[in-house]
């Protein structure tokens, strides 16, 4: 297996909704509203894709300032190449185009709480949010 990673800041939200599917990410994200995950894509600072040839099979979409922090919002692979190493180089390649001075920052889907600390991340013990009103 060939993976091809990129910075692909033109990604189409049809294939962001895809892979969010496949993923199960797409249970915790707007996948049914394509204008709303257009905009998610048109605003993020970094867009990294992972592709199987033309196959979209994962993604790492994050907001940042290049300089102190990086919000990865958004890290999804097809639950098909889960257990490869994809979602690990993800992060890797995100923090690479962050910068080495920015700290990555991220909130796990629950389905995906245990995998982080396999790979070295460290948990934070509290995260505070304001709820979206829609």
């Amino acid at each position: 297996m060939s993976i091809a990673y990129a910075l692909e800041p033109g990604l189409s939200a049809e294939e962001f909704r895809a892979v969010l599917i496949a993923s199960t990410l797409g249970e915790m994200r707007p996948v049914g509203d394509l204008e709303r995950l257009e905009r998610m894509l048109r605003k993020a600072s970094l867009i990294l894709t992972a592709r199987d040839g033309e196959r979209l099979v994962g993604i790492s979409r994050a907001i940042t300032d290049f300089s102190f922090c990086c919000y990865l919002s958004d890290l999804a692979v097809d639950a098909a190449y889960q257990r490869r190493g994809i979602g690990k180089r993800l992060i890797a390649e995100t923090h690479r185009g962050a910068g080495e001075e920015t700290m990555l920052i991220l909130i796990a889907a629950p389905a995906a709480e245990e995998y982080y600390p396999k790979i070295g991340m460290q948990q934070r013990p509290s995260c505070w949010t304001v709820p979206r009103s829609r």
